[in-house]
């Protein structure tokens, strides 16, 4: 089955893409954030610096 996309469908894409990405973007860092994922975690401000601790 075809999903047919005209000119309309790709004006509201375009319209939704920002939103999107930041959506996307918010998403990610929550996941990060909730995951304490080190390698990406460590970069962000005062909240890396936990990591900072050399043992």
């Amino acid at each position: 089955m075809r999903i047919p996309l005209g000119r309309k469908q790709a004006e509201q894409a375009a319209q939704w893409a920002s939103s999107a990405a930041g959506f996307g973007a918010a998403a990610a860092l929550i996941g990060c954030y909730l995951t304490d994922w080190r390698v990406i975690v460590s970069y962000i401000p005062f909240y890396g610096s936990k990591f900072d601790k050399k043992e």
